[in-house]
C-alpha cells in the first residue's frame, strides 16, 4: 500500500475513529423507541436531512459511473440520470409535506393505513422482504464491487485481498450503524459528505493545473468540441457509440415524459419512497421535509456534478490509451497519480465516506423495514421499545452478513439488478396516485408490482420477432411495458372492491392530500390549492436545470450564456418562492 505516505494513514485512520465516534456518540439517541432508532426522534433539521439524502446518493461508484459516461459520450451523457430532476421536483411539493404528516415509521407502514384487509397486510409483508433483504444487498452489493475495484486500483491489490479489505470496512460500517441508529448516521453522513465533496474539488483543481492539461483552456483545445456538449443530440436512431449522446425520438420521449412518474428505482421513486421519505419522515415537521427535499434536488443535480465532469474530462488526455470499458478508473487514477501527500490520504477518504455513508443509510433502512414491517407486525407485535430496538440491531449486523455472499456474486446480481430496475416500469404511477386518488386499493399496488415483470417478458421474447429493431433502439421496450402494466392496474381497480370506507375516511382525516377525495372531504378541514404548487414544480425544475447550466458555462469561460442561465435561474427561484409562501404546503 505504498500509495500512501504516513501523513495520508494519519488522516485515514484519524477521520475513521471520528466517524466511530459519532456513533457511540450518540448511541444514547437511538435508545428511544423504533421512532429514535429508525427516525432520529423526528428531530432532523431540514440542512442535516438534506445532506445525508445526498451522501446517500454519493456512493464510491457515482464518481468512476460519471467518467465512464464523459468517456462514452461526453458531458451530455449524464442526461441519464439528469432527467429524474422532474420526478425529484415533484416529491418536493407534492408528497414531502404528506410524508412527514403521516407520523409512520417505514414507508411500508403507509400501506395498512391506506388500503384495507389482508391483501394490504401480505402487500407490507412482501415488500419489508423484497425492498428491505432481497433489493438491499443487491444495492450493497453494488456499492460494495465499486470500493473493490477502487482498492484493488488504487492500492494495485488482488480482488480478493480487497475483497476481504472492503468487507473489513463493512463491519466498521455496521458496528456504528447499529449502534448510532439514524440520528448518529445523519451526522455522520453531514461530515462524510463534506470530507467527500472537499475532495472531489480539490482533485479537480489540481487536475486542471496539470501542465498536461493547462487548466480549462487546455482542456477545450485538446477535446473535441462534442465532449463538451449539455445536451444530447436528436436523431432518428439512437447511436451512443458515435460520439454526443445521442437520442432517438422514442428514447427522449420515454426519458422526459415517461421515466421520471412511470419507473421504480432506489433512490428515485416516483412521490418518494425508501431511504428518501426515511429522512423526510425524520425531520422536525413538514417545513423541514419540503425544505431538506428542496435542497437534496438541487445539491444532487446542480453542485456535486460538476468536479467529477472535470477530473472524467482530464482523464481523457491524461491516461488516452485507457480502454473505454476501463475508463471509470480514470478518476482513481488521477487521484493516485498526481494528488500530493495529504491530499490523496483525503480524497481517499473522501470515496470511504462516500462508501461509509451509502452502507450506513442501506443498513438502517433495511432493517428498519424488516424489524417494523415484519418482525414487529407479524412475529412479536408486543414488546418493550428495547427489545425492537435491539432486534433492529441483531438484523442491521445480519443484513450485511447476506451482503457479503450478495457482493461475492456480484456479476450475477448485477444481471438481476438490471432487470429489477427495468422490471419496475409502470409501477410509478399507482405510487403517485395512491395519495390522490381513494379509488387505488392493495389490489392495484400488487397488480402494478407484478404486471411489469409479464410486460417485460413479452416485449423482449414474444414482440422481438414482430417488430422493428428501431422498435427497442427508441425504448420501445420500456414504453410498450409501462402500457401495459398502466392498462392491467386500471382493470383490476375497478374489477376488486375499493377499500373500506372507514379506512379512506381515516386515511383522508388524518393526511388530508387533497385530490379525488370528495366524498370523505368535509368544510371544515383545509381545501389544498394545487395550482401554486405545479407552479413551484415546474419553477423548482427550470431552476435545478438553469443553475446546473449556469455553473456550467462559467466553469468553461462561457461567461455570456453563463449569465443568460444565472437570470433564468434567478426568475425560477423568485417564482418557486412565491408560489411556495402561496400554497398550502406547510402546517403551522
Amino acid at each position: 500500500m505504498a500509495h500512501l505516505s504516513t501523513l495520508d494513514w494519519t488522516i485515514v485512520i484519524g477521520l475513521m475513529i471520528l466517524f466511530v465516534f459519532i456513533g457511540i456518540r450518540f448511541r444514547g439517541k437511538a435508545e428511544g423507541g423504533l421512532a429514535g432508532f429508525f427516525l432520529g426522534g423526528r428531530k432532523l433539521p431540514w440542512y442535516i436531512a438534506g445532506v445525508s439524502m445526498v451522501a446517500t446518493t454519493f456512493a464510491a461508484d457515482t464518481p468512476l459511473w460519471v467518467t465512464e459516461k464523459i468517456a462514452q459520450h461526453g458531458i451530455s451523457g449524464n442526461w441519464l440520470w439528469w432527467n429524474m430532476v422532474i420526478g425529484g421536483m415533484l416529491t418536493t411539493f407534492f408528497f414531502a409535506r404528506l410524508w412527514r404528516r403521516a407520523n409512520i415509521i417505514t414507508e411500508l407502514e403507509f400501506l395498512e393505513i391506506r388500503y384495507s384487509g389482508p391483501v394490504a397486510s401480505w402487500l407490507r409483508g412482501l415488500k419489508s422482504v423484497y425492498l428491505g433483504l432481497f433489493m438491499n444487498v443487491v444495492i450493497i452489493g453494488w456499492v460494495n464491487a465499486a470500493m473493490i475495484s477502487i482498492l484493488e486500483v488504487f492500492f494495485e491489490l488482488s480482488p480478493d485481498e480487497a475483497f476481504w479489505i472492503c468487507m473489513g470496512g463493512m463491519l466498521i460500517v455496521a458496528f456504528y450503524s447499529s449502534i448510532a441508529g439514524l440520528l448518529g448516521i445523519a451526522i455522520t453522513d453531514f461530515v462524510q459528505f463534506i470530507i467527500a465533496m472537499s475532495g472531489s474539488l480539490i482533485l479537480a483543481v489540481v487536475v486542471l493545473d496539470l501542465p498536461e492539461v493547462g487548466g480549462i483552456a487546455g482542456l477545450k483545445a485538446q477535446l473535441p468540441a462534442w465532449r463538451l456538449d449539455f445536451f444530447p443530440k436528436l436523431s432518428g436512431v439512437s447511436d451512443l457509440a458515435s460520439g454526443t449522446f445521442s437520442l432517438s425520438a422514442g428514447a427522449f420521449f420515454s426519458y422526459v415524459v415517461l421515466q421520471w412518474w412511470a419507473s421504480w428505482y432506489p433512490g428515485n421513486e416516483p412521490g418518494g419512497g425508501g431511504y428518501i421519505s426515511q429522512r423526510m419522515m425524520s425531520a422536525k415537521d413538514e417545513k423541514h421535509a419540503v425544505y431538506s427535499s428542496l435542497f437534496f434536488q438541487i445539491a444532487h443535480y446542480c453542485l456535486r456534478p460538476w468536479p467529477w465532469i472535470i477530473v472524467g474530462l482530464a482523464a481523457l488526455i491524461l491516461y488516452p490509451d485507457l480502454p473505454l470499458e476501463e475508463s471509470r478508473k480514470g478518476f482513481v487514477f488521477a487521484m493516485r497519480d498526481h494528488l500530493p501527500s495529504g491530499l490523496k490520504g483525503l480524497l481517499f477518504v473522501g470515496f470511504i465516506s462516500a462508501y461509509m455513508s451509502t452502507i450506513s443509510t442501506q443498513l438502517n433502512w433495511g432493517s428498519s423495514y424488516l424489524t417494523n414491517d415484519l418482525y414487529k407486525r407479524f412475529i412479536k407485535a408486543e414488546a418493550s421499545d428495547r427489545h425492537y430496538v435491539l432486534v433492529g440491531r441483531i438484523i442491521t449486523l445480519g443484513i450485511m452478513a447476506v451482503a457479503v455472499f450478495s457482493t461475492s456474486q456480484i456479476k450475477m446480481i448485477d444481471q438481476a439488478a438490471q432487470f429489477l430496475i427495468a422490471s419496475g416500469a409502470g409501477l410509478g404511477m399507482v405510487l403517485i396516485l395512491r395519495w390522490y386518488w381513494w379509488r387505488i386499493n392493495a389490489w392495484t399496488e400488487l397488480s402494478a408490482t407484478i404486471a411489469p415483470l409479464l410486460g417485460l417478458a413479452i416485449s423482449k421474447y414474444l414482440l422481438v420477432d414482430y417488430v422493428p429493431k428501431a422498435f427497442y433502439q427508441q425504448n420501445g421496450d420500456f414504453i410498450f411495458t409501462v402500457l401495459f402494466t398502466t392498462v392491467v392496474w386500471l382493470l383490476v381497480t375497478f374489477l376488486t372492491k375499493a377499500t373500506d370506507e372507514a379506512t379512506l375516511k381515516a386515511f383522508y382525516e388524518r393526511i388530508q392530500p387533497g385530490g379525488f377525495w370528495a366524498k370523505y372531504k368535509n368544510d371544515a378541514q383545509t381545501k389544498v390549492d394545487f395550482l401554486p404548487m405545479f407552479i413551484a414544480w415546474f419553477s423548482g425544475v427550470a431552476l435545478v436545470y438553469s443553475s446546473l447550466f449556469f455553473l456550467g458555462k462559467l466553469i468553461f469561460a462561457e461567461y455570456q450564456l453563463a449569465l443568460l442561465w444565472l437570470g433564468i435561474a434567478l426568475v425560477s427561484f423568485w417564482l418557486m418562492r412565491r408560489s411556495m409562501q402561496r400554497s398550502q404546503l406547510f402546517s403551522d
